[in-house]
């Protein structure tokens, strides 16, 4: 049969209605996620859509790293990716993260740094490693923590940047042990100087210090 005999018009092509809402939705995620590899992210994004888990697309462009012409690593657009696919079960396995990471085009080498650092076993406590992605973006502790107020918070873009205090307080331990030459009076100190501003009536049985109302219970970055 002649070519053109086997030519279809337009009236004979069934688009699925669907289609360009999943194509429209899809583009707007790659241009606001800027993945390195495409395709491996394309594969990521469908598999995740296909099993209707948290998808793999940031929130927003990080315009300064857009621009940028090498590839940065993890970034506080990415690791609150991670974190919208990974804290809702407060753990997951080192294979799931592993994926996780790999559908966001991130350098492997960087993962099992901190794999390394945290002395994780097959099963991982999201909030430690989620510290030590902070801790990467941010390289001391204070800058860490910024970080994970960034990333933490529900105030709108601009606000205050606030999160729990309990929050505030494990991340914070876990950190300053990871680094070795801080004391435990160190750490109780600093945390029980924050406590007249942020915390809420009651006993914090985290650090065990009597505390007041005038935040309501959340730490902001001004606050350290």
């Amino acid at each position: 049969m002649p070519l053109f005999d086997a030519m279809y018009c337009a009236q004979q092509i069934s688009i699925p209605p669907e289609l360009p809402e999943i194509l429209k939705n899809f583009t707007k995620a790659a241009i606001r996620t800027q993945p390195k590899d495409l395709l491996l992210w394309s594969a990521a994004y469908f598999s995740a859509l296909s099993k209707g888990e948290c998808l793999p697309i940031k929130d927003k462009l990080e315009m300064n790293v857009a621009t940028q012409k090498t590839d940065t690593g993890l970034t506080p657009g990415l690791l609150k990716t991670l974190h919208k696919q990974l804290s809702p079960r407060q753990t997951c396995s080192k294979e799931e993260l592993q994926r996780k990471w790999k559908g966001l085009c991130l350098p492997m080498d960087q993962l099992e740094t901190l794999l390394s650092l945290g002395c994780f076993s097959s099963e991982i406590y999201w909030m430690e490693f989620f510290a030590l992605g902070c801790s990467a973006l941010g390289g001391t502790l204070m800058s860490s923590l910024k970080f994970a107020c960034e990333i933490l918070t529900e105030d709108e873009e601009g606000g205050a940047m606030r999160i729990p205090f309990d929050t505030f307080v494990k991340l914070y331990t876990y950190l300053a042990h990871l680094d070795g030459d801080m004391p435990q009076d160190h750490i109780d100190n600093f945390l029980r100087s924050l406590q007249p501003q942020i915390a809420v009536g009651g006993t914090d049985a985290l650090v065990s210090l009597p505390v007041s109302n005038k935040q309501n219970g959340m730490i902001q970055v001004s606050n350290f």
